[in-house]
């Protein structure tokens, strides 16, 4: 693998800074002459660094008054995206919204899936629900974690659709690490096993109203989880 160059380099740091909360958004980053200090480079090297995160519109220069951080909504970068998500101070939020994005591209594959999946691939789904079964049985996380993502991998891949996948990929990182937290917690595995149950049925229907809506209650339902034994966060009315 190559080695990253000084402008990469510059601007990695500089990125890691910002996730890091060093400069929230809205803030401005420090000048060329004191980020050459800092990184023992030329201003022309911070200068192409700045052009970089620019390009992806986690910097912005406006002359005059200096170089500021744009909020991670205008962020440009998936890769950056991910980063912040997976290392950024905000988990809270970056969890909630990682579900809604299941939520949107899981139910359309569900009922892609449905009436295109094999008999051989819907064996294969019903497996990996007996395996998570097994795996909470005993409270093996990460056995339950691994047969949890094939589960959903099967059914990305049953949909047909190249590109469900090709979103996917980038968020495998983030997704293995997400289910390895949440699935510390029984009752999430407990829900987890239940629904995933139901989208086997659904599926094997071959409805695929009934198999998105399947999906559907299954992210309802994970986004629940997530908020009451994860964050914490339950209102009185769910007490």
């Amino acid at each position: 693998m190559a080695r990253p160059s000084l402008v990469d380099q510059v601007a990695d740091a500089l990125l890691d800074r910002i996730i890091a909360g060093d400069f929230p958004p809205g803030s401005v980053v420090p000048g060329e002459i004191d980020l050459s200090a800092e990184h023992q480079v030329s201003r022309m090297t911070v200068r192409e660094a700045i052009k970089t995160l620019g390009a992806q519109r986690i910097l912005r220069v406006e002359r005059g008054r200096g170089t500021f951080v744009n909020p991670l909504s205008r962020w440009a970068s998936l890769e950056a995206v991910i980063r912040a998500v997976s290392e950024g101070q905000d988990d809270a939020a970056a969890a909630v919204q990682l579900i809604e994005l299941r939520r949107f591209l899981e139910s359309g594959a569900c009922e892609l899936a449905a009436g295109r999946l094999s008999a051989e691939e819907l064996d294969g789904l019903a497996r990996d629900a007996d395996a998570m079964e097994d795996a909470h049985r005993v409270q093996d996380v990460a056995a339950f974690v691994t047969a949890d993502l094939r589960f959903h991998e099967r059914i990305q891949e049953a949909s047909g659709n190249v590109f469900i996948a090709v979103l996917f990929e980038p968020l495998h990182r983030v997704l293995t690490e997400r289910r390895a937290q949440t699935s510390r917690v029984p009752e999430i595995q407990a829900h987890a096993v239940a629904e995933h149950r139901k989208i086997v049925s659904a599926l094997a229907s071959a409805d695929p109203a009934r198999a998105r809506q399947a999906m559907d209650e299954h992210m309802q339902q994970t986004l629940a989880d997530l908020k009451t034994y994860v964050l914490g966060d339950v209102s009185p009315a769910d007490r």
